[in-house]
């Protein structure tokens, strides 16, 4: 189980800075505290649909879409964008409520679809993956698993602001996975660990990383993390790629799709490569199936200019280019 980490000690200037950050996060948490968990999510939507719509990061979602849905008018574009910032807004208000969203009690919130899949694959003894990306409410995901008995850590990527980090840390042990493991070497160990063990990890592997491996995404090679294929293969680990959706206000359903199937040869690098492609794959379907529950505003291409980091990633770049 993890531990809550302690506040490391830094600059009284950037602790200063921190603070202030921190107490402007928890007045807005206290203010849709306020509302309930419906009327948070109902006030978050309205901010997304009528201010966050608005802004300038607006247009790199745009740009996105456009270019990851040629075929699409303008008006199709500007409906999934709008959708996108609905979902936005009510996920950052309903962190106020993340110990309310349970599959439990009298008005559960989540459901979870092919539920089976998950069970034979436990049952497997084999360590199991669950894959996914920032779909609807990205947090109900691992709150499922943990709340239908599946052992295991989630894996996450520290807040910058250790303040708001450790209160996040506090509100997924609460009602998800106690295992709480931060991105690192360390981490990696944890998941080593857990896998080995037979254990679950559950995963986003949609964001970018100029230390990853050229994936297409949506026609265009996208920088991803070749960790989960690297566990993979070398303890044989099921993947199973997870997708959710909100289903009206704040409520959801996570849908668990097929085991990835893939044969490795004798190259394990390229191996690797081709695995981190395949599960790339598996999230491109999930976002196509509904597009306005993804979160379009990540920086998931690389730009003109972006160093990439790792000869092995550099050559496997230049190959995709070839």
């Amino acid at each position: 189980m993890s531990e809550i980490t302690p506040i490391p000690k830094m600059p009284f200037a950037k602790m200063l800075r921190y603070r202030a950050e921190a107490a402007v996060f928890f007045t807005f948490i206290g203010l849709f505290r306020l509302f309930g968990l419906d009327g948070a999510s109902a006030l978050g939507g309205w901010l997304g649909r009528n201010i966050f719509y608005r802004t300038r990061t607006s247009q790199r979602g745009r740009d996105n879409l456009q270019k990851a849905y040629p075929e699409k008018t303008s008006a199709e574009i500007e409906a999934i964008l709008l959708e996108m910032w609905d979902n936005l807004g009510r996920t950052i208000a309903e962190y106020a409520h993340l110990d309310k969203l349970s599959m439990h009690g009298s008005d559960p919130r989540l459901q979870v679809a092919n539920i089976e899949i998950v069970d034979k694959a436990v049952a497997s003894g084999k360590g199991v993956m669950f894959v996914s990306g920032h779909f609807a409410n990205w947090e109900t995901m691992p709150f499922a698993a943990a709340q239908h008995g599946v052992e295991g850590g989630e894996v996450y990527r520290p807040l910058n602001n250790p303040y708001v980090d450790r209160w996040m840390v506090r509100q997924r042990m609460a009602n998800g996975p106690k295992d709480q493991i931060a991105k690192g070497a360390q981490g990696t160990r944890r998941i080593f660990s857990l896998l080995r063990a037979g254990k679950s990890i559950l995963i986003l592997v949609d964001q970018k990383t100029n230390e990853g491996l050229p994936a297409p995404f949506f026609g265009r090679d996208a920088m991803t993390t070749p960790a989960p294929a690297a566990l993979a293969l070398k303890l044989n680990c099921i993947i199973l790629p997870t997708s959710n959706e909100r289903v009206g206000g704040a409520r959801f359903r996570v849908t668990i799709h097929p085991p990835i199937e893939f044969a490795p040869g004798d190259d394990h690098d390229q191996d690797m490569h081709q695995l981190t492609i395949k599960i790339t794959e598996s999230i491109e379907q999930m976002v196509r199936a509904r597009p306005s529950q993804w979160l379009w505003i990540h920086r998931r291409w690389p730009k003109p200019g972006d160093k990439i980091r790792g000869k092995r990633a550099k050559a496997l770049a230049a190959q995709s280019e070839a």
